[in-house]
Formats: C-alpha cells, structure tokens, sequence
C-alpha cells in the first residue's frame, strides 16, 4: 500500500479514536472553526457535529474543514431545529453504530474548555462509567455569567438533587464524558425532553441504572461570541419534568 499523501490521515487510517465529542450546533458560525481547530489539535478525539439547518451557514464551515480533515470531522445535518436534546440523541445512535467506547457532550462556545475533555476522558478510563465536568463539586466555577443567572442555574441543580436523590451537584450540566454501555443500557428512544431537562434525564437514567457517576471540577466560561439558546420554556420544562421523571420512576423500572 502506497501511504497517502496526507500522513495525517495515513495514521488515521491504522489508529482508530476510541472518543467521539460531539457538538451541537445552530447558528455558531463565530465559534464553530476555532473550536474545531482545538480539537483537532487533540488527536485523540473524533468530533461529530450536529447542525440543525443553521441559517448562519454553521454547516458549511463544518463541511470545509472535515473535507481537509477526513476521518477526524464528521457532520450530520438535520433539516430543522428540533432541540439541544434530540440532536444528541442523534449524535448518541450514530456514534453506538461505530465503534466508539467514550461518547462527550460538549457545547461549541467555548464554555466548556476543550483542555477539560482529557480529565473527563480520565474519569472514565479509570472506573467511571459517566464523568461529569462539574460547575459546582467544588464551589462555584462559572465565569462572565450575571448573578442572577449563577443562582438560577445552582439553585435549579440543588432543586434537582433533592427530587431525584441524586449524589449530584450539577445536575444540569451539559459537559459529559458517557462511556458507550451507558448509552447502550439507556433506551435512547424514550428520553421525553430536549432542553435543559434532557441533561437532567440522562443522568437520572445512568442513576437509575447504577452506573458510577464522577464529577469532575471545572471552570465554565460564558460564550464571547453568539447568542445564548436559553429561554424561559427550557427552563419550565426543567422545573416540572424533574418531578414527571421522580414520579415516573416510582411505578416503572429504569
């Protein structure tokens, strides 16, 4: 065999990634290449985006660079925005069609330090089944967020931990490292919410199930550029759907 021109994708052909970060996306077009640059820069990690339909021509930039970087950079396109949590359930499936054992959430905004991906990856090659990047196991790390916002989003972890049980401190967060039989163990078809409960469910669901749970400390930054997707409706449905998720747990298996 002739080695390709590019010995980047040579070695790539021969040393498959066992880690797959994916990111979803909708009008990131200010972030989206740099933080594909960083990661590019970490061999370790595939990276799946997960783009639906932004208008800002996110997915365009996607298609560029994984078009230079073949077997790194994959891009999946839906035709609409349905939500941060059927996206990664999207991203979930076509990762467990592959061969990847750690499946991360990562946002592409830069609020989750791509440094951070290799303590998480740690995590869970050293006996966590599903490691937690962490705002507030040790105090808390958020940076550039108002007061006001901080509180909410503590206040909501802690209102989440009382209901569920859950030995978690946040519970909603969106920076997560799953190693692949969680994902497998978990019916991915009947995950009921796609905002900022869908975090709150998947960890109530690996809870359920037993699986070790790790958090992680890290600092999470505010985005500098782009528009925050958060709404009041996202946040409604955290507040009651923990409570469905308690209840429904009472009279049905995990």
């Amino acid at each position: 065999m002739i080695p390709p021109k590019n010995f980047a994708t040579f070695v790539k052909i021969f040393c498959v990634s066992q880690a797959l970060v994916i990111i979803p996306t909708y009008n990131e077009i200010e972030n989206i290449a740099p933080i594909l640059q960083r990661l590019l820069a970490m061999e370790q990690y595939d990276v799946l985006v997960v783009d639906d339909n932004s208008p800002d021509g996110t997915a365009n930039k996607v298609q560029e660079i994984a078009q230079n970087n073949p077997g790194r950079i994959y891009l999946e396109k839906r035709l609409k925005k349905k939500g941060l949590g059927t996206a990664y359930i999207h991203g979930f499936k076509w990762a467990l069609e592959r061969d990847y054992q750690y499946i991360f959430e990562m946002d592409a905004d830069f609020s989750h330090n791509p440094d951070d991906l290799d303590y998480l990856y740690e995590a869970c090659k050293n006996g966590a089944d599903m490691s937690i990047g962490s705002r507030y196991v040790s105090g808390v790390n958020v940076v550039n967020w108002p007061m006001s916002r901080v509180l909410l989003s503590w206040l909501a972890s802690k209102y989440v931990r009382f209901i569920t049980g859950m030995d978690i401190h946040d519970t909603t967060a969106g920076f997560v490292c799953y190693q692949r039989r969680v994902l497998e163990a978990i019916n991915l078809n009947k995950i009921q919410f796609i905002g900022y409960a869908f975090q709150i469910e998947m960890k109530f669901k690996a809870y359920l199930k037993k699986f070790t749970i790790i958090e992680v400390p890290v600092i999470f930054t505010d985005r500098f550029r782009g528009k925050s997707k958060m709404s009041g409706g996202i946040i409604s449905e955290a507040i009651f759907g923990v409570i469905k998720l308690k209840l429904k747990s009472i009279f049905s298996s995990p």
